[in-house]
């Protein structure tokens, strides 16, 4: 017991000099080891889509009709069966019973799956607004790039404009040259 506390009293001091370790510290570029629990696990996108499957089947016209057949069989088989056979006799207690525990799984499975549902919807929501601010930054975008070639455009020379500028040119030198005298013309070059 003696070598043991001092043992413990040893690995408790920190050890000094050269060849002093550093105290164990989780590495942060692993994961770490798994840890064993008491409790068993799930995975609760299994469990959700297992109810979404439960509720979507509880909502469809087919669960009402084989509902409906097992009620009527349950009825009618401890109505006209011999007292023998029967286990479930006219108040159908047991009828009562088995209805109110499927009534008791089937509320929070429909509610777990609208949550899901709800979930989804506001994912998808939030994207879809996402993605309109983009397109209305991409609209105001385009417009002010359209804006600036409307206003680039009316400074530009258009093919016409300069037509009608060379032929203004071509008239102010033919009027030149015939109002000038014609012994001038010869004593300028």
């Amino acid at each position: 017991m003696a070598e043991r506390e001092g043992g413990r009293e040893s690995r408790d001091r920190a050890p000094a000099g050269a060849t002093a370790s550093r105290p164990r510290v989780p590495r942060l570029d692993q994961p770490r080891p798994p840890r064993r629990r008491m409790l068993p696990e799930w995975d609760p996108e299994a469990f959700g889509r297992l109810s979404e499957k439960i509720a979507r089947f509880l909502g469809t016209g087919r669960f009402i009709v084989w509902m409906t057949v097992v009620i009527i069989v349950w009825v009618v088989w401890n109505i006209a069966a011999p007292d023998v056979v029967r286990f479930d006799s006219y108040p159908f207690i047991f009828l009562t019973l088995m209805l109110s525990l499927q009534a008791s799984y089937a509320a929070p499975l429909i509610l777990l799956a609208q949550n899901r549902q709800d979930d989804r919807d506001r994912v998808n929501l939030e994207q879809d607004r996402k993605q309109n601010e983009r397109s209305i930054a991409d609209t105001e975008y385009l417009t002010r790039e359209i804006a600036a070639l409307r206003a680039g455009l009316g400074e530009v020379a258009t093919r016409d404009w300069i037509r009608s500028e060379l032929q203004d040119l071509v008239r102010e030198l033919e009027t030149e040259r015939t109002s000038r005298p014609a012994g001038r013309d010869a004593d300028d070059r």
